[in-house]
């Protein structure tokens, strides 16, 4: 909920500037079609959002109301990241002419998400991204690519998701 509650306290801001985009970085584990978001235990899912309307009470729960897995919690809001920008689209889009999109830069192997692992994991992980699936990519290059959706002229779709070779593809 938090990046669609700075957005509505930015938006008017926003929409001061022509050509104004807004990016929320996402991630192919919460795209059931990639092999990271559909192959790879466990999957995003939403489910009913009984999870929500229970509130943040112990014991947390899943967005689909299921005890909470640290794992599917963050494919689960990557799909409700990519929901925000969709509805931001929806509300804004036309009256404002700002762009909203999502972006997946490639997997930023080295960094505190895998913090809880066991140490063969965080050593192993980015072996294989590198090396394997080619998937990875360090942190500055991320950011050059987040950098490039919301400066490049050729990215001014609105309510796409950006891979990170830089293709779009409709939210």
């Amino acid at each position: 909920f938090g990046h669609f509650l700075l957005v509505n306290l930015l938006i008017d801001d926003l929409a001061k500037v022509k050509g104004s985009r807004c990016c929320v970085v996402g991630s192919i584990t919460g795209n059931s079609n990639t092999v990271g978001g559909g192959l790879v235990y466990p999957r995003a899912d939403l489910g009913d959002l009984s999870g929500f309307a229970e509130g943040a009470k112990k014991p947390v729960s899943m967005a689909d109301g299921k005890p909470f897995f640290g794992a599917k919690a963050y494919k689960d809001s990557k799909v409700c990241n990519m929901m925000t920008v969709s509805e931001l689209h929806r509300r804004y889009h036309e009256s404002t002419g700002i762009a909203f999109s999502s972006m997946y830069p490639g997997c930023i192997a080295e960094t505190q998400l895998f913090r809880e692992k066991r140490s063969w994991f965080r050593k192993a992980f980015p072996w294989f991204m590198k090396y394997v699936t080619g998937g990875y990519v360090g942190m500055e290059e991320a950011g050059e690519r987040l950098a490039q959706v919301v400066d490049d002229p050729q990215c001014t779709k609105s309510n796409v998701y950006w891979s990170w070779n830089g293709g779009a593809q409709q939210i």
